[in-house]
């Protein structure tokens, strides 16, 4: 269970909470969430247990791992892991750090105080701060480093035990919130009715990428925490129930957002500033604005948290394996590293990512060339790597073997095999083709 909690944290990140919302809007809902309800299943999932077998075969981190296993030219996607959580965690901290500022101004009492209008601005003067995006950006890379630095039982499973059940009840605290708001009906009929008009081509896609990407996978993240396990544990139901934390608090946080967007007669589809505009406006005129605001900021540190946990933890395993390090000068110089280069992001004083506003004016910066990097070519082909060295480089013996051992899913194999083989590359090519506007 604790490997389980901690894997799910890994999954469950701002992803889930403000991404899949505001995608969700933008691509006209429920046909949207079917679909990406099924690249969870067909293709995420495949490559989450394969991901996992490769960490639990090996007991190494991702660069060990296709050593083992394989080596030669396919160490490169080990090292691809290696280099995406260095890359992700030091963009995605500065995120959880506009978190943090939020779930401080909920905490004051200021999102209420300062009302519609005064909240609107809020944003683009945070995002416009050296000061404040240096202070959050360096303080969540401290918690972080401190939490990976306490081990794997100590550390990280332990804090997951707290957070990921935290984070389950600050999401039904908003649920039933959410439940006594005019606007429910409507956005549980957006969530989950059938607008097969709204879905495009590029809006299946979308799902595809977003299905892969939600899983925390192709980064090396999973096959880390894999390498934990003992040999009884059983690989395909934890990572179905993985899956399925991962999906649900996806789901869940659609119906927390989406009665407050409808009740307040705001748009589903206002894009990337859903969480960081949109909603403290609204909340700004609820009933209980300031408690409401701040669970729900508090929620996304969380969240952000047991990801930021399991980026960390990729790059300080590899110094435990490889180079021999003790866990604390591990996770240490990798935290500091990280979070130096992580500096000119909170430095570039905006990112295009939430809306052609910012774009005109900031362009593409440092935070924008190493999300684009990130999500458009690591992910992309670190799991294209792990799906074919699972499928066509491992011997089909120890394949056979650790996809069995303790598993009550094993009439699985020869259907995840081929999928794996087959659909899984297609699918993950096509998400890559997408991402950089060829198709």
């Amino acid at each position: 269970m604790g490997f389980v909690l901690a894997a799910a944290g890994s999954a469950v990140g701002l992803g889930n909470i403000w991404k899949f919302p505001y995608i969700t809007g933008v691509n006209g809902g429920g046909a949207f969430v079917l679909i990406y309800l099924a690249c969870i299943v067909l293709v995420g999932l495949p490559v989450m247990v394969a991901e996992i077998l490769l960490g639990r075969t090996t007991q190494k981190s991702p660069v060990g791992a296709f050593k083992a296993l394989g080596g030669g030219f396919w160490v490169v996607f080990g090292w691809l892991g290696l280099l995406a959580g260095f890359v992700i965690l030091s963009y995605y901290s500065v995120v959880a750090g506009w978190a943090m500022h939020y779930t401080y101004l909920a905490l004051s009492g200021q999102i209420v105080e300062l009302g519609p209008e005064g909240v609107k601005p809020i944003f683009g003067a945070l995002f416009a701060s050296t000061r404040l995006n240096l202070f959050w950006h360096l303080l969540f890379m401290v918690i972080t480093v401190a939490v990976v630095s306490g081990g794997v039982k100590k550390g990280i499973e332990r804090w997951a035990r707290i957070l990921m059940p935290a984070l389950l009840g600050l999401m039904l605290i908003l649920l039933v919130n959410a439940f006594t708001m005019d606007g429910f009906a409507r956005a549980f009929d957006f969530v989950f009715g059938f607008h097969a008009e709204s879905l495009t081509a590029a809006g299946v896609l979308e799902a595809l990428g977003h299905a892969f990407f939600t899983l925390s996978i192709g980064m090396g993240a999973m096959l880390t925490y894999g390498s934990y396990l003992d040999r009884s544990d059983d690989i395909v139901s934890s990572a179905v129930m993985i899956s399925i934390l991962d999906t649900a608090i996806a789901l869940l946080a659609c119906m927390v957002l989406f009665p407050i967007i409808f009740t307040f007669g705001m748009e589903a589809g206002s894009g990337p500033g859903l969480v960081f505009v949109s909603i403290p406006i609204a909340m700004s005129q609820m009933p209980a604005g300031s408690f409401f605001a701040f669970v729900f900021f508090a929620l996304l540190v969380f969240a952000a948290l047991t990801s930021a946990i399991s980026l960390l933890e990729v790059v300080a395993s590899y110094m435990i394996d490889e180079k021999g390090w003790s866990r604390l000068k591990a996770s240490v110089v990798s935290g500091v590293v990280v979070a130096i280069i992580g500096v000119p992001s909170a430095l570039s004083g905006g990112t295009h990512i939430f809306g052609d506003g910012f774009a005109s004016v900031f362009g593409m910066n440092w935070f924008d060339s190493f999300d684009y990097l990130a999500s458009n070519w690591l992910l992309p082909l670190g799991g294209l790597g792990i799906s074919l060295f699972t499928a066509w480089r491992v011997d089909d013996a120890i394949r056979h073997r650790e996809f069995l051992e303790g598993s009550r899913l094993a009439v699985f194999y020869k259907g995840w095999l081929l999928v794996l083989k087959f659909l899984v590359p297609v699918a993950i090519v096509l998400v890559f083709l997408h991402a950089i506007g060829i198709v």
